[in-house]
């Protein structure tokens, strides 16, 4: 077996050596309280690229303390003043937005130009879309007509205190900005814990936030197992609030867990998005938004348009024009220039997602192109060939579940009300595509599907100022917009007597 070698580049060489100091209690990074370390490797090539601290409980109680300190000094920082420290965040990940893309690439495996002008370009906007809204989060006067006398009534909108940010891998920088960027302008503090598959971007981003001008305290970070840091900061009684994006399982068990304490939640779970083309659309664009829907971060995305519905009277044409696409992205390391999709995030995800595509073929799926993994140099990594299947039942597991990975179940349907009713009979809604060039069906179909986003004759874009979560098992709550910022706030009605 043939293996590739990528060689780290230099300007990261000096934080990854330093990355089992990965507790960031204050402005001080630290080693675990219990020593403990976690490896996390290049899923391209299994190579390690660092050992990081394996938090736990301790450095939890640590971190939870130190944001509650901070937060009784960030609150009462004026709205313009925490609005600039935002924004100069966001500056500084401009500033070292090579450096960041480049360890983003490096433990997640996507092709840096994903890394480049999605996850840290998103992120920059993302701190300066909330730094903009530090001076607009005001309350309301209201018409009252008290019982008795009369009275001036005005509401507030207050911080709830330290925020537990959970995030995931498959978009490890740029969701942590989606929980964090809200929670501090609103005034609140956060502790941070990332996935231990990919905790180096999410580190350097609170060095860089630190270097910046962050106040010490208000941002923490803790490495470790879900088991460990994760459970600990979900069952700690001075967190106001858990803001997680991640599996519809682990966010059930989070429900369960912060019953006793009540915690806000904010929950961004599991989708299986349909992709809806209707006849009159443009195939050509359906075809790019099929593929960009589905292979955009090897799939490794919560919204994939992984049931793609095409209409019967044009359902070859599209598929075809699919498989002439899918069959020539390049696979690769993520560092070279050439690569379009990388590897999966582990063994363990790959192993997953091969066992649905054999599922899928016992179950009568026909596999159109891809399912295999590939030889040669790239043996040695977590890769899988783009994956297509055709002849699709709406019972079968590559229909139902959510794979995570770059394979594509494809549909047929027959008319609108039949799409609609199919696309929404499913467990999860969190997102879902329309292509058509009827601006009557694009408002209609849009209207009726069960999802938290639609998107019509494109996929996958994301904006700060445009919320984003689920319906249904999808999870609730919002990420982005102001209704995110919002959810990170408490309402305080304030009566003044008047007689």
């Amino acid at each position: 077996m043939t293996m590739m070698s990528v060689e780290v580049p230099p300007e990261v060489r000096p934080f990854l050596d330093d990355a089992s100091a990965s507790i960031v209690i204050g402005a001080t990074k630290t080693a675990a309280a219990e020593g403990g370390e976690i490896p996390t490797t290049d899923p391209a090539t299994g190579t390690l690229l660092a050992n990081i601290a394996a938090g736990g409980k301790a450095d939890v109680d640590r971190a939870v303390d130190a944001a509650r300190k901070a937060f009784a000094q960030w609150r009462r920082l004026s709205p313009a003043a925490r609005g600039r420290v935002l924004l100069d965040v966001a500056d500084a990940i401009d500033e070292h937005a090579e450096e960041l893309a480049i360890l983003e690439t490096l433990d997640n495996g996507k092709p840096l130009t994903e890394s480049t002008y999605l996850d840290v370009s998103l992120s920059a906007q993302i701190w300066r879309y909330f730094g903009g809204w530090t001076t607009k989060l005001g309350g309301q006067t209201l018409p009252v007509s008290p019982a008795v006398g009369e009275a001036l009534v005005y509401t507030q909108r207050e911080p709830l205190g330290v925020v537990g940010a959970i995030v995931p891998w498959n978009f490890p920088l740029m969701i942590a900005s989606w929980k964090l960027a809200p929670a501090l302008a609103a005034g609140n503090t956060a502790v941070l814990k990332p996935s231990e598959f990919t905790s180096l971007s999410a580190l350097r981003l609170t060095e860089v936030a630190l270097e910046a001008g962050l106040p010490a305290g208000v941002l923490n970070v803790v490495t470790g197992l879900g088991s460990d840091a994760g459970q600990a900061l979900i069952d700690h009684p001075g967190v106001a609030k858990i803001s997680f994006t991640g599996s519809t399982e682990t966010g059930r068990r989070i429900v369960t867990a912060s019953a006793g304490s009540l915690k806000k939640l904010t929950l961004e779970l599991g989708g299986k998005s349909a992709n809806i083309v209707f006849p009159d659309a443009d195939i050509e664009a359906a075809a790019q938004g099929a593929l960009n829907g589905i292979f955009l971060n090897q799939g490794q995305v919560c919204c994939a348009g992984s049931r793609l519905f095409v209409h019967r009277d044009i359902h070859d044409e599209v598929v075809a024009a699919i498989q002439a696409e899918a069959e020539t992205i390049r696979l690769g390391h993520g560092l070279d220039e050439e690569t379009q999709m990388g590897p999966l995030i582990s063994a363990r995800q790959l192993e997953r997602v091969e066992g649905f595509v054999g599922a899928g073929i016992r179950d009568g799926a026909a596999l159109v192109c891809g399912g295999r993994q590939p030889a040669g140099a790239l043996a040695g990594g977590h890769f899988l060939e783009p994956t297509v299947f055709t002849d699709v039942r709406d019972e079968m597991s590559i229909a139902t579940d959510e794979i995570f990975g770059p394979v594509l179940s494809v549909l047929k349907f027959d008319d609108e009300h039949e799409a609609v009713r199919r696309a929404n009979a499913s467990a999860y809604g969190l997102a879902a595509g329309v292509w058509t060039n009827d601006l009557k069906r694009a408002h209609r179909v849009a209207r009726e599907l069960e999802a938290g986003t639609v998107w019509v004759n494109m996929y996958n874009m994301i904006d700060p100022a445009a919320p984003f979560g689920g319906y249904k098992s999808s999870g609730y709550g919002r990420d982005l917009g102001e209704e995110s910022l919002l959810g990170y706030t408490q309402t305080k009605s304030v009566w003044i007597g008047l007689d």
